[in-house]
């Protein structure tokens, strides 16, 4: 039986302790400051220390606690040769990140990026017809990812959650790093970038709640994403241009359609119902788990986390520069 460390309570480390707990022949310990734990004692070892935790002998590590965190719990797991699921991002800034790789590579461990999108089957379909030219030579990307942080956790207040709190390594570009993952994932690594990112709205926010970003892929693919923390009701939509067509996709209608210009026709690829949205959380921990099996790596290691922050601090630095920044 597999014993797994959990780090972190908030509502992802929910979300992942449940999941976790509907698979059969695994041990789920908890390390968390909070106290409201009692029920979760009914299935869970719970610690309030990591040191504490790790005299479990727990065999992989899930790192769910505030962004600015990650590093240097992931180096403590890291230390006791344990495979690593980290939550994006990896951090809010790269402190730390040299000691940690160097502690990955020498333990040989697994480690796989908590970024559920890569697992959402409209995106895996929208590579999957990039990878086919079904509409020719991409030209560039359109995302927009807007909702409204309040309404994120209505039972508890969200200027002190870490979303909110620069801090914590909160703030949009961070916190919503998964359209930049699955766009990294889909079109490759990014040269440059250019954005405008602050603090625009009237939420009680100390980080920074809204971006409008221009990046430009090393294929030369030109990419825009906008995003929001104050926008009802919340919306998520990709336009993909090609010399041979369009690649549409909207939270709204989640289907994935493809305009052919020489039939002037819009044809639908994929329609998801009733979309359970938790299941992209189930398939990307049950990936993790087959690669830690199987000793391969994962869809997103944390390789990809180090560049795709390195990414977005650029992205924030381009920002404060007012100019291009070449990552």
């Amino acid at each position: 039986m597999k014993k797994i460390l959990v780090v972190g309570y908030g509502s992802i480390g929910k979300r992942h302790i449940e999941n976790l707990l509907s698979i059969s022949n695994l041990e789920i310990i908890v390390c968390t400051k909070r106290n409201d734990v009692n029920k979760l004692k009914k299935y869970a070892k719970v610690y309030h220390t990591i040191k504490q935790s790790l005299k479990e002998k727990p065999d992989l590590g899930f790192i769910t606690n505030e962004t600015s965190f990650h590093v240097p719990t992931a180096i403590k797991l890291a230390n006791q040769g344990m495979d690593l699921f980290i939550e994006k991002p990896l951090s809010n800034s790269t402190k730390g990140i040299s000691v940690l790789t160097k502690t990955v590579n020498k333990e040989k461990l697994i480690t796989q990026m908590g970024c559920n999108m890569r697992f959402d089957p409209c995106i895996k379909k929208i590579k999957s017809l990039i990878q086919k030219k079904t509409v020719g030579k991409i030209i560039s990307v359109q995302v927009e990812n807007s909702s409204y942080l309040p309404d994120w956790h209505p039972y508890e207040n969200y200027s002190k959650g870490y979303a909110a709190r620069d801090d914590l390594g909160g703030g949009i570009v961070l916190t919503m790093i998964h359209d930049l993952d699955y766009l990294f994932w889909i079109f490759g690594d990014i040269k440059e970038v250019f954005s405008v990112t602050g603090k625009f709205s009237e939420l009680k926010v100390s980080a920074d709640d809204t971006s409008a970003i221009l990046l430009k892929f090393k294929n030369n693919v030109i990419g825009q994403i906008y995003l929001d923390y104050h926008q009802k009701p919340p919306f998520r939509e990709i336009k993909i241009r090609g010399t041979k067509g369009i690649i549409h996709w909207n939270s709204n209608e989640n289907k994935v359609r493809v305009f052919d210009p020489r039939k002037n026709m819009w044809s639908i690829k994929l329609t998801i119902k009733n979309n359970q949205r938790n299941k992209m959380y189930v398939d990307e921990i049950n990936h993790f788990l087959r690669c830690v099996k199987s000793r391969k790596t994962t869809i997103n290691p944390i390789q990809h986390g180090i560049r795709t922050l390195e990414i977005s601090l650029a992205i924030k630095k381009s920002s404060k520069l007012k100019r291009m920044v070449k990552t």
